[in-house]
């Protein structure tokens, strides 16, 4: 097409983003599934808003799509459904199989895996000889983040014989990774109770049960400061914490520009001398603070853990440090 509608909601404008997304999506798919295939990767990102006008990402899982909008008034309500339409004409599956999301930018405060729907429908996938299971209805994420993919080799790599600590664990993906690179113990620890079943599933998907593998319904700061007085230690830890957190129960907050220092500290308490200590974070503006740590070799690594089909290169960031 020559020309581009002014009005983001047209008709116009709508087809002519839906031919767009779809050539690209087709593009991508050709290119990324044969080699992914080989390494045993069932998902993967299929768009990482390429386009500035097409405000959407889109993910593949197994045999079916998520699609994610990021809202802006001048789309409308018909923008998302046509963009779906188009993903499932790319892919060649049906319109069903292709997940809408409507995701809002500057979400502060609101919770990291917000509850959508309640259907509990949920369906295997692999990643490098893992096995994870994924809910692509029910939450505003579908139980495994794919842009942490590479990060989770490098814990695989690390594990053998430690004691490793998964932070704000979420379903439990990097204890799976570690686990399956020779942990003698995993430690997940999280708030939330629904997570923590769902990590203790995928553990058990991969054949990871037991006292060996504990999993810890806890704030944070409180496990750390239990463990720290019971001198519990680990020798290998991942920190993935939410942007935001506000608990009206018991008025805790965290915000990680303002508390990451914090909450690093009490991390490097509870770890050996010499142990890998990974913090990530996915906030956008992130400002660190990483300089006065106790700790030695803090470098950032987030080139080295974004996968190639992720445009976004800092759609998280990541530094690795020795604990003194």
């Amino acid at each position: 097409m020559s020309s581009k509608p002014d009005q983001l909601s047209s008709p116009e404008k709508i087809k002519y983003h839906a031919e767009l997304l779809g050539n690209r999506i087709k593009k991508r798919y050709a290119h990324l599934s044969k080699k992914f295939r080989k390494q045993g990767i069932e998902c993967f990102r299929l768009y990482d808003w390429d386009i500035p006008e097409i405000r959407a990402v889109v993910d593949w899982y197994k045999e079916e799509a998520v699609i994610g909008e990021y809202v802006r008034w001048q789309t409308g309500d018909d923008w998302l459904p046509a963009m779906a339409q188009a993903v499932a004409d790319a892919l060649n599956i049906p319109l069903e199989k292709v997940h809408q999301r409507r995701r809002q930018t500057g979400s502060q405060g609101k919770p990291r895996y917000s509850k959508i729907a309640s259907h509990g429908k949920r369906f295997e996938v692999q990643e490098r000889g893992l096995k994870f299971w994924v809910n692509l209805d029910d939450f505003l994420d579908t139980g495994l983040f794919s842009d942490h993919r590479d990060t989770r080799v490098i814990i695989h790599e690390l594990a053998a014989g430690k004691n490793f600590l998964n932070l704000f664990s979420y379903t439990g993906a990097f204890s799976c990774a570690a686990a399956s690179g020779g942990a003698k113990t995993t430690t997940s620890v999280d708030r939330s109770e629904t997570y923590l079943k769902w990590a203790n599933d995928n553990l058990a998907l991969n054949g990871f049960s037991g006292p060996n593998h504990r999993l810890e319904q806890s704030d944070v700061f409180r496990f750390l400061q239990s463990a720290y007085k019971k001198k519990n230690q680990f020798d290998l830890a991942f920190v993935d914490p939410p942007s935001f957190f506000q608990n009206e129960k018991d008025g805790t907050s965290f915000d990680v520009n303002d508390d990451h220092v914090m909450l690093i500290q009490e991390v490097l308490k509870v770890m050996k001398p010499g142990s890998p200590v990974f913090f990530s974070t996915n906030h956008q503006r992130f400002a660190p603070k990483l300089e006065d740590l106790y700790a030695r070799d803090l470098k950032e690594i987030t080139p080295k853990t974004i996968p190639e089909d992720y445009r976004n290169q800092q759609i998280h960031r990541c530094w690795k440090m020795i604990a003194l």
